[in-house]
């Protein structure tokens, strides 16, 4: 198949997901894929959707994008992918990869994630029935020349002992942190709260630890996200978190701050549980430049006030990434490219 019949196809496919009357088909994926997973509302799928077509599928965005690589149909290879599913559709990327690379996908589908990523398939094959003979979806993996694997740390493990002989990506738990100054606005605290809650924080890409000046005062913060909290506590199982995770920081005496769905608390650790975010002080940004460097490896993004922070994107922007922002800093095109 084509380069352009490929691109051809992915535009097709982001088009599809933005014309108006194919809206109640997408409520009604986005309804089934929370029935199946109570942590995807049908809100939540329906904006991981658009994400997807306006910054993965937009045709201006995809073909600079697939520019930058030197791609050929002459070794057409077996790509085994076992994806994530924390957040709604969060292995597209992956599958968008390799189908542009212009490899074969063999897929492993997350069970949280099936619905979404199964009507992707589907509709992708009805677009171009060529892509028929590319998607495979598998329990097992073991005809793959090559894999791309998400898991937990400890999955990890696994994934390294059975799939080191052969050419892969493993990926394992980061969190994303914010660097705040003390300058943010009302307007940028919103968007933190953005990077915080989007998907109930779930994703590597949410924001769980605040680096925040000595002396950071933090009720403005928990003030601005206030008028969220019908959302949050209205999800049962956010709300058990929250509940559960409040009453041992009560029990165990955890100083720490709640506006009634979220906490924050100091701790120096980079993953925090769900309704709670992170926080550490720093004194001077040279000392914590160094010290976040010195944790790259656990960090998937950094945001802060216009990404003032270096390498940082800006404040709302962590579950806003583009084609490029490739999960652990690992470009998936380049390893697909030079199979």
């Amino acid at each position: 198949m084509h380069l352009t019949d490929r691109i051809h196809t992915f535009v097709e496919l982001g088009n599809y997901l933005q014309k108006p009357q194919n809206s109640p088909v997408l409520r009604a994926i986005a309804e089934k894929a929370y029935a199946a997973n109570t942590w995807f509302t049908p809100d939540n799928s329906l904006k991981a959707l658009h994400a997807i077509a306006t910054e993965f599928l937009n045709e201006e965005k995809l073909s600079a994008w697939i520019k930058g690589y030197n791609v050929t149909s002459e070794s057409i290879k077996n790509v085994g992918v076992v994806m994530a599913g924390n957040i709604p559709a969060v292995g597209f990327h992956d599958l968008l990869c390799v189908l542009m690379s212009g490899h074969r996908l063999l897929v492993k589908l997350s069970t949280p994630d099936f619905v979404l990523i199964q009507f992707f398939i589907q509709k992708i094959i009805e677009i171009n029935p060529k892509f028929a003979e590319f998607i495979h979806i598998s329990e097992r993996l073991n005809q793959a020349d090559a894999y791309i694997a998400t898991g937990s740390s400890n999955s990890a493990r696994y994934f390294e002992y059975y799939f080191s002989k052969k050419p892969h990506i493993i990926r394992r738990n980061r969190s994303s942190v914010a660097v705040l100054s003390n300058r943010e606005t009302s307007a940028d605290l919103q968007a933190l709260g953005r990077d915080m809650l989007d998907y109930f924080g779930l994703g590597c890409r949410n924001v769980s630890t605040l680096f925040v000046p000595e002396h950071y005062d933090f009720v403005p913060l928990l003030r601005e996200l206030e008028p969220l909290a019908p959302f949050f506590t209205g999800q049962h199982k956010y709300n058990n978190n929250y509940d559960y995770n409040k009453s041992i920081y009560l029990i165990n005496g955890v100083p720490h701050f709640d506006n009634g769905f979220l906490m924050v608390t100091e701790n120096e650790g980079l993953v925090s549980p769900i309704s709670t975010v992170y926080y550490q002080t720093y004194a001077e940004l040279e000392a914590l430049e160094q010290k976040l460097s010195g944790l790259a490896e656990r960090i998937q993004c950094v945001t802060s006030k216009d990404g003032f922070f270096p390498g940082s994107v800006p404040l709302g922007q962590t579950q806003r990434p583009g084609l490029n922002d490739y999960a652990d800093g690992v470009d998936t095109m380049t390893f697909l490219t030079t199979l």
